[in-house]
Protein backbone atom coordinates (compact mmCIF):
# COMPACT_ATOMS: atom_id res chain seq x y z
CA UNK A 1 0.00 0.00 0.00
CA UNK A 2 1.24 3.47 -0.89
CA UNK A 3 1.97 5.78 2.04
CA UNK A 4 1.57 9.06 0.15
CA UNK A 5 -0.50 9.40 -3.01
CA UNK A 6 0.57 12.33 -5.20
CA UNK A 7 -2.30 14.78 -5.60
CA UNK A 8 -2.75 17.79 -7.83
CA UNK A 9 -3.07 19.98 -4.73
CA UNK A 10 0.60 19.25 -3.87
CA UNK A 11 1.81 20.97 -7.03
CA UNK A 12 3.67 24.23 -6.64
CA UNK A 13 3.32 25.28 -10.26
CA UNK A 14 7.06 24.91 -10.83
CA UNK A 15 7.66 21.76 -12.89
CA UNK A 16 11.22 21.12 -11.63
CA UNK A 17 10.16 21.42 -7.99
CA UNK A 18 7.07 19.29 -8.53
CA UNK A 19 9.21 16.63 -10.22
CA UNK A 20 11.66 16.60 -7.31
CA UNK A 21 8.81 16.42 -4.81
CA UNK A 22 7.29 13.50 -6.73
CA UNK A 23 10.66 11.72 -6.62
CA UNK A 24 10.86 12.24 -2.84
CA UNK A 25 7.34 10.89 -2.40
CA UNK A 26 8.25 7.87 -4.54
CA UNK A 27 11.35 7.24 -2.45
CA UNK A 28 9.38 7.49 0.80
CA UNK A 29 6.78 5.09 -0.62
CA UNK A 30 9.52 2.64 -1.65
CA UNK A 31 11.01 2.76 1.85
CA UNK A 32 7.58 2.27 3.40
CA UNK A 33 7.07 -0.81 1.24
CA UNK A 34 10.53 -2.17 2.08
CA UNK A 35 9.75 -1.86 5.79
CA UNK A 36 6.75 -4.14 5.30
CA UNK A 37 8.65 -6.75 3.31
CA UNK A 38 11.37 -9.22 4.24
CA UNK A 39 14.05 -6.65 3.49
CA UNK A 40 17.35 -7.09 5.33
CA UNK A 41 18.18 -4.65 8.09
CA UNK A 42 21.33 -3.33 6.38
CA UNK A 43 19.35 -2.67 3.18
CA UNK A 44 16.72 -0.72 5.13
CA UNK A 45 19.43 1.24 6.96
CA UNK A 46 20.98 2.17 3.61
CA UNK A 47 17.55 3.12 2.26
CA UNK A 48 16.93 5.34 5.31
CA UNK A 49 20.28 7.03 4.66
CA UNK A 50 19.39 7.64 1.02
CA UNK A 51 16.02 9.13 1.95
CA UNK A 52 17.64 11.39 4.53
CA UNK A 53 20.36 12.52 2.11
CA UNK A 54 17.92 13.32 -0.71
CA UNK A 55 15.55 15.19 1.56
CA UNK A 56 18.46 17.12 3.11
CA UNK A 57 19.77 18.11 -0.32
CA UNK A 58 16.31 19.24 -1.42
CA UNK A 59 15.88 21.31 1.73
CA UNK A 60 19.31 22.91 1.31
CA UNK A 61 18.40 23.93 -2.23
CA UNK A 62 15.06 25.39 -1.14
CA UNK A 63 16.71 27.27 1.72
CA UNK A 64 19.31 28.74 -0.65
CA UNK A 65 16.52 29.98 -2.90
CA UNK A 66 14.68 31.47 0.09
CA UNK A 67 17.78 33.32 1.31
CA UNK A 68 18.58 34.55 -2.19
CA UNK A 69 15.11 36.07 -2.49
CA UNK A 70 14.94 37.28 1.13
CA UNK A 71 11.84 35.15 1.65
CA UNK A 72 9.62 36.57 4.40
CA UNK A 73 8.82 33.17 5.96
CA UNK A 74 12.34 31.73 5.76
CA UNK A 75 12.74 31.02 9.49
CA UNK A 76 9.40 29.23 9.81
CA UNK A 77 9.94 27.23 6.63
CA UNK A 78 13.48 26.22 7.66
CA UNK A 79 12.25 25.21 11.12
CA UNK A 80 9.70 22.91 9.47
CA UNK A 81 12.52 21.33 7.45
CA UNK A 82 14.64 20.87 10.57
CA UNK A 83 11.79 19.18 12.44
CA UNK A 84 11.34 16.54 9.75
CA UNK A 85 15.10 15.94 9.56
CA UNK A 86 15.25 15.57 13.35
CA UNK A 87 12.35 13.10 13.24
CA UNK A 88 14.08 11.09 10.50
CA UNK A 89 17.37 11.10 12.45
CA UNK A 90 15.53 9.75 15.50
CA UNK A 91 13.97 6.98 13.39
CA UNK A 92 17.40 6.10 11.96
CA UNK A 93 19.03 6.09 15.41
CA UNK A 94 16.28 3.91 16.87
CA UNK A 95 16.53 1.55 13.90
CA UNK A 96 20.32 1.24 14.29
CA UNK A 97 20.03 0.58 18.03
CA UNK A 98 17.51 -2.24 17.42
CA UNK A 99 14.70 -0.60 19.32
CA UNK A 100 11.58 -2.70 19.03
CA UNK A 101 9.37 -0.31 17.10
CA UNK A 102 6.92 -0.67 14.27
CA UNK A 103 9.09 1.32 11.84
CA UNK A 104 6.57 1.20 9.05
CA UNK A 105 3.99 3.06 11.17
CA UNK A 106 6.56 5.30 12.86
CA UNK A 107 7.93 6.41 9.48
CA UNK A 108 4.42 6.82 8.11
CA UNK A 109 3.40 9.04 11.01
CA UNK A 110 6.57 11.11 10.73
CA UNK A 111 6.33 11.88 7.04
CA UNK A 112 2.76 11.52 5.80
CA UNK A 113 1.11 14.53 7.42
CA UNK A 114 4.31 16.53 7.16
CA UNK A 115 4.62 16.07 3.40
CA UNK A 116 0.93 16.52 2.74
CA UNK A 117 0.70 19.75 4.74
CA UNK A 118 4.13 21.12 3.83
CA UNK A 119 3.63 20.66 0.07
CA UNK A 120 0.15 22.19 0.11
CA UNK A 121 1.02 25.16 2.27
CA UNK A 122 4.64 26.20 2.71
CA UNK A 123 6.11 24.97 -0.58
CA UNK A 124 3.15 26.09 -2.65
CA UNK A 125 3.32 29.59 -1.12
CA UNK A 126 7.10 29.81 -1.51
CA UNK A 127 7.21 28.81 -5.16
CA UNK A 128 4.16 30.77 -6.24
CA UNK A 129 5.37 33.92 -4.49
CA UNK A 130 8.90 33.65 -5.83
CA UNK A 131 8.03 32.15 -9.19
CA UNK A 132 10.79 29.55 -8.77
Amino acid sequence: MTLIEWRKEFETGVSEVDHEHQELVGLINDLHEALGADTKKDEIAAFLGDVFAKISAHFALEETVMRKHDYDQYAEHKADHEKLLDDLRDIMDDFESDQDLDYKNVLGAAVHDWFVNHFKTKDARLHKLLGV
